[in-house]
């Protein structure tokens, strides 16, 4: 079956920030898997602020959290006060290391390293590629009335089966119908984060399903684009690499708010005329990069330099933990309770909550229409 079927152009669309919830809205219940440091959990929970502006609360309730990084774990007990399972998903159980309650939704950013274009593209028959299917594993156990998933845009385009053969149909096609074998209407969309009110050019696949008895894709909504690169659309511009962090060089060892010290600072080296990842300043300018999680201490340098010689590497710093985090949407309250490396990793893996965010409302608006 090809994406097509599962891709609408003209998909349902609702501005996520029009959207009122009325006092006393009961909470959905949801279970997130591979929830990282809990970029999508918080922008599903809400509450929050970013760069002034308020992410109002949400009816979602976090009833279960999984994920095997232990120090993304951590962090996630650190700021959420919601305990973690730490233990590989393959190796729960559903019937006794699942809570026992009804599930209205289940999360899900199943691991895209094997989908990545800056990885190994391995596709489906990296073992990571598979773990989509221990999602549905989970589906099956709940039957909730949702689910969201989340992936690189890679996925689209990676053609390796499960036997590591080349084939005609992408690892989404793959995907996608074995969702909707399990009893979903499913489709996706690729949302620019950008396009959102994160200061970051980082695009991603949305898939959503809603249970077959409940009502069909069109019923579905995903977020409206708020924001575009010149604000002739929408009213409002990217944010861009400066409004999210300028305010932020100098305050290295200087400010109150959390993991802006010289230890959050990669210290690895830049080498003058060579083309490697990280080995570059982003532009003030514009939204930044994707921030990678697998950059081994490359991660790009901030655009401002302590040399006359923009040119000269001498001068130049590496983002800091919470300029990254910045730049990835996350409020200057979450504090990333580990070393630079593992904080770096998660925030890379994280989805940028306000892009969270603007999900769940969508998705609130879904259920809410369907009486759900």
């Amino acid at each position: 079956m090809s994406t097509k079927s599962y891709y609408m152009e003209n998909v349902n669309r609702i501005n996520a920030e029009e959207i009122q919830i009325p006092k006393g809205t009961k909470e959905y219940k949801v279970v997130s898997l591979f929830s990282g440091c809990g970029g999508m959990d918080l922008g599903f929970m809400g509450n929050f602020h970013f760069l002034n502006k308020e992410y109002a609360k949400n009816p979602f309730k976090i009833i279960f959290a999984n994920d095997i990084f232990k120090q993304a774990a951590q962090m996630y007990e650190d700021n959420f006060e919601q305990p973690v399972e730490r233990r590989d998903v393959k190796e729960l159980d559903v019937d006794k290391d699942f809570p026992k309650e009804t599930v209205d939704v289940v999360l899900g950013g199943f691991p895209c390293q094997s989908f990545s274009y800056a990885g190994k593209r391995k596709g489906l028959s990296d073992p990571r590629g598979q773990l989509y299917l221990q999602m549905i594993r989970v589906i099956d156990h709940y039957k909730p009335k949702m689910f969201v998933a989340e992936n690189v845009d890679g996925i689209r385009n990676s053609r390796k089966n499960k036997d590591g053969q080349n084939v005609d149909t992408s690892a989404l096609d793959t995907i996608l119908k074995d969702f909707d074998n399990h009893g979903y209407n499913v489709q996706y969309h690729v949302l620019l984060a950008a396009d959102y009110g994160v200061p970051q050019m980082r695009r991603r696949v949305i898939i959503m399903g809603i249970r077959k008895d409940l009502g069909n894709i069109q019923d579905e909504y995903y977020p409206m684009q708020t924001y575009d690169e010149t604000g002739k659309k929408t009213g409002r511009k990217w944010l861009t690499a400066k409004d999210a962090i300028d305010d932020l060089w100098d305050k290295v060892n200087k400010t109150q708010i959390p993991n802006q010290t010289s230890r959050d600072i990669s210290k690895a080296k830049f080498y003058p005329g060579r083309k490697m990842q990280g080995n570059n300043r982003i532009s003030a300018d514009r939204p930044a990069p994707t921030i990678r999680a697998e950059h081994h201490g490359n991660i790009e340098a901030h655009y401002r330099t302590t040399l006359p010689d923009e040119n000269d590497m001498n001068g130049w710093r590496r983002l800091s933990v919470r300029e990254c985090a910045r730049l990835q949407s996350f409020p200057d309250s979450y504090n990333f309770t580990a070393s630079a490396s593992s904080a770096y990793k998660a925030i890379g893996n994280a989805v940028p909550p306000v892009l969270g965010w603007n999900i769940a409302r969508s998705v609130y608006y879904t259920l809410s229409k369907l009486g759900q």
